[in-house]
């Protein structure tokens, strides 16, 4: 089984990286895209014997207290396999 957990920037922070990535692409004459976002993607392998529901509270806990910032960046942690 394995997690993924992807990490973003509130919408209410601002992303100077996201916005130096939107400027290349309207320099590259991609002129429909009006914001990008960047963003921080883990891929966790979970060990055999661990329940879905476990895994789901296990990594959700790691998400909140290692992987991201709860006060600048929100979470989204997927089960898969």
């Amino acid at each position: 089984m394995k997690a993924r957990v992807y990490v973003s920037l509130k919408t209410t922070v601002l992303d100077p990286q996201g916005q130096a990535v939107r400027a290349a692409l309207a320099g590259l004459g991609h002129t429909a895209i009006a914001d990008v976002r960047q963003g921080k993607f883990f891929d966790i392998a979970i060990a055999d014997g661990m329940t879905r529901e476990q895994a789901q509270k296990d990594v959700e806990t790691i998400a909140h207290e290692v992987l991201a910032n709860p006060v600048i960046e929100e979470y989204k942690v997927e089960i898969v396999g």
